[in-house]
């Protein structure tokens, strides 16, 4: 499986392994005790900003007007904007989602032109990337990774009115249909910014479904960590990848979509990627295929994921993508 930024699609049959993390992380340990005895499909959307958000309702409205409809899976796993996207996907129509960014009033493209006429990050966004990438860099595994990740955020924050937090619950409540979790089975991932803890929501978890969205979605530096009881949580793609798609494992079918492409920041040897976990899943006897943004999808998606001019073109993308692979995707799905 290619894993190089922004793949083509590649469709693999495969394997889930579930390696459930040990420790404390109750919340984790409920959730996927509770889907290891599932059904059938798993569905897994990534994470990858507002234009990540936005081409994944594009592919999956493209598959529903090609006569596919993934939303109806077994289970759905969502992280950092793919949370978003599982919690839009299980409450509303994919035409009315797709039609509600296509609508959207206009957006300034932010950012300076590069030498390539493309937009290049500055701000918040630039100074994200920089601070994770060097706690990264710093870091002797997945678990120390995510220990310091949380410790730097909880620093940033340290200072903070805690005003915050109250207006990224009401922007992350505001892109939900419904507050309520859905009657099917949900994940939402997050990592216990305290502890570097993985963490896994559902609807069973006693925590509201914009509470769950907001945690998964809060990358710490630009969204500080999100509080929720006396717990403290950042962005689910911390917990391994972007995708999270080991989660899925005991699915005899597994779909990723993965904005991100299926790219880590991690050294290849923690086996963060989203290759390893196909092939963990592959040897557990799970069937994988994964969608990646093809070439007209990355050109919508520009160099700042975080740009909300680039949904509109995104969605569009994605659609295109999606209709043109609901005949590869519909064989395997059925």
């Amino acid at each position: 499986m290619n894993t190089t930024p922004f793949s083509t699609v590649h469709f693999t049959s495969t394997t889930a392994s579930g390696r459930p993390r040990s420790g404390q992380d109750q919340l984790q340990a409920g959730a996927t005790r509770r889907v290891r005895a599932a059904g059938a499909r798993a569905l897994v959307l990534g994470g990858g900003g507002s234009a990540g958000n936005a081409w994944l309702i594009g592919v999956i409205a493209g598959l529903f007007d090609a006569g596919l409809d993934v939303t109806e899976a077994d289970l759905i796993i969502g992280t950092s904007a793919g949370s978003t996207a599982a919690a839009q996907i299980t409450s509303a129509t994919p035409a009315e989602l797709l039609a509600g960014i296509l609508s959207a009033a206009p957006q300034q493209r932010t950012g300076p032109v590069g030498s390539d006429r493309g937009r290049v990050p500055i701000g918040p966004v630039a100074d994200h990337m920089r601070r994770t990438s060097e706690i990264i860099a710093a870091a002797e595994d997945a678990a120390d990774m995510r220990r310091r990740l949380g410790a730097a955020a909880l620093e940033m924050d340290a200072a903070s009115d805690g005003s915050g937090q109250t207006r990224w619950r009401a922007t992350v409540a505001a892109r939900l249909p419904s507050q309520r979790w859905p009657e099917r089975t949900v994940l939402i991932v997050a990592v216990d910014a305290h502890t570097g803890e993985p963490v896994v929501f559902d609807r069973h978890s006693g925590v509201d479904l914009a509470d769950a969205v907001a945690a998964s979605c809060a990358n710490g530096f630009g969204v500080p960590p999100y509080g929720i009881g006396d717990s403290r949580y950042i962005d689910g793609g911390y917990r391994r990848s972007s995708e999270n798609a080991d989660l899925a494992a005991g699915y005899g079918r597994v779909l990723v979509l993965s904005p991100l492409g299926g790219i880590t920041r991690a050294p290849l040897d923690w086996g963060m990627h989203l290759a390893a976990q196909a092939d963990e899943l592959r040897a557990r006897g799970s069937r994988v295929e994964t969608v990646l943004p093809d070439s007209d999808s990355r050109d919508a998606f520009g160099s700042n994921l975080m740009d909300l001019s680039t949904r509109p073109p995104a969605a569009r993308a994605g659609y295109d993508q999606g209709r043109a692979l609901a005949g590869q995707l519909t064989e395997f799905w059925r």
